[in-house]
């Protein structure tokens, strides 16, 4: 029997929840070149995201030890536990820019402040886009002065912060849930973008995990639920942990990568203090499922992406190598463009398992098919050695547009899961720039 989940999805996304609005404007932000991704036209470039009241703030920054000047000034704020407002835009990434580029993520939370009435410390600063180009701080200041009148709290002011942080992204992606916590009605929303440069590991403070390593992505995230910041900060992390960090389109790690939630407790819940609450495990199961979604819109809308796949390591002997196989496997040129073409090459899965960091026994690994969720395999390998299915029902699988991998090392109980594509020529065209075209190459 399916488990009965605690909360119901529901139209909107970031400004669904009581108490936030949010506005965008086009300001021209890409002017100096900005690649293919963001060369749309006058689309939105610079929006805003602001809670009526000080809200629980919690964050994930990514862990690339060349990171964006917005990365550094929002994670030091974050520390704090509360903030009121975002101010983000696309079209410049402000990387490696220096300390020019810190002056122009700080300026930009200075001018936001002063437009809304709030303290420059109350809001943080999320880019995405061209590496190494200044910030064209006129159009910056002049987008922010904009679009401050324009904030509302409508699914289409939701909609326009969606579009305009979307750079190479095909589509906008969004949700957003209800739920009740003690009697009281709850909505979490959000909305995300990514499709290229996409493998994210993001820690609270951006620093690399001992353990090691899990186009941008950003994702914001508003609650009205009422909870406190330590456990707002546990359960982004844990829902992170499952969702964002769990993906990879090219392996490539962004230096802005960034997931934000703002809990502003204008839903009038019992405030959320203690993980034994009841409402504690509601809301972390809610939020799971909200960074899951959009974390799996990000790999299907991923640059020149045709197939999504679910790729499964069980029995590895540690966590570490569960990770390391999955990884493998998942960022395999070799195998990713076999998927493109619709090949169950078992060959190559199996050359990448050999090479990972995580200890395998040829003769010990079972390898299978399935349909996206389904719990019935369909094997190619036993032991390291083909199956007697046939080569026509294992193409048939992996032609699929979406299908789940399963690889059974045998080895121990450790188990882990990755979201990941295929490999194809348009990924390749839109990156690889042309030299007779000096404004396509380069960031």
């Amino acid at each position: 029997m399916a488990k009965k989940v605690a909360f119901k999805q529901i139209e909107g996304s970031i400004t669904a929840p009581k108490g936030f609005k949010a506005s965008a404007v086009f300001c021209d932000i890409k002017r100096l070149g900005t690649g293919k991704g963001s060369n749309k036209g006058q689309k939105h470039d610079l929006a805003l995201i602001v809670s009526d009241t000080r809200a629980s703030l919690a964050g994930m920054f990514t862990t690339s030890q060349v990171c964006a000047a917005p990365v550094k000034v929002s994670a030091k704020r974050a520390e704090g536990g509360y903030a009121r407002a975002v101010v983000v835009n696309s079209g410049n990434a402000n990387a490696c820019t220096g300390k020019q580029g810190l002056k122009d993520a700080e300026a930009m939370t200075s001018i936001t402040a002063k437009a809304l009435g709030l303290k420059a410390e109350e809001v943080l600063v999320c880019s995405t886009g061209r590496i190494g180009l200044p910030m064209p701080m006129p159009n910056v200041k002049s987008g922010i002065l904009a679009a401050a009148p324009l904030l509302e709290s409508t699914l289409d002011a939701g909609h326009s912060v969606a579009e305009a942080i979307m750079t190479s992204d095909t589509r906008s992606k969004e949700i957003a849930v209800e739920l009740e916590l003690g009697g009281v009605t709850v909505r979490i929303g959000g909305t995300c973008k990514g499709a290229g440069m996409i493998q994210p590991g993001m820690s609270r403070t951006g620093a690399r995990p001992a353990a090691g390593l899990h186009a941008t992505m950003l994702g914001f995230i508003t609650t009205d639920a009422g909870i406190e910041p330590v456990l707002l900060k546990q359960t982004l992390e844990r829902a992170v942990a499952q969702s964002f960090n769990r993906i990879t389109i090219d392996g490539d790690m962004s230096t802005n990568d960034t997931v934000l939630v703002l809990a502003n407790g204008l839903a009038e819940n019992k405030a959320i203090s203690s993980v034994r609450q009841d409402s504690f495990g509601k809301f972390q199961e809610a939020l799971n499922f909200v960074t899951l979604e959009l974390a799996k819109m990000i790999v299907r809308d991923g640059e020149g992406v045709t197939r999504f796949i679910t790729l499964h390591i069980h029995g590895a002997q540690s966590a570490g190598d569960a990770e390391a196989a999955a990884r493998s496997v998942a960022n395999s040129a070799l195998v990713k463009t076999s998927w493109f073409g619709g090949d169950p090459n078992w060959g190559r899965i199996l050359g990448a398992l050999g090479y990972s960091a995580a200890r395998i026994e040829e003769t010990s690994i079972d390898l299978g098919y399935s349909s996206p969720g389904s719990s019935r395999i369909t094997y190619a390998l036993r032991k390291g050695q083909p199956t007697n299915t046939s080569f026509d029902t294992l193409v048939k699988l992996v032609a699929a547009k979406e299908f789940d991998l399963h690889i059974f090392l045998n080895l121990g109980k450790h188990e882990t899961v990755i979201y990941t594509s295929d490999l194809t020529e348009e990924y390749v065209e839109f990156n690889k720039g042309d030299v007779s075209d000096p404004k396509s190459l380069g960031g």
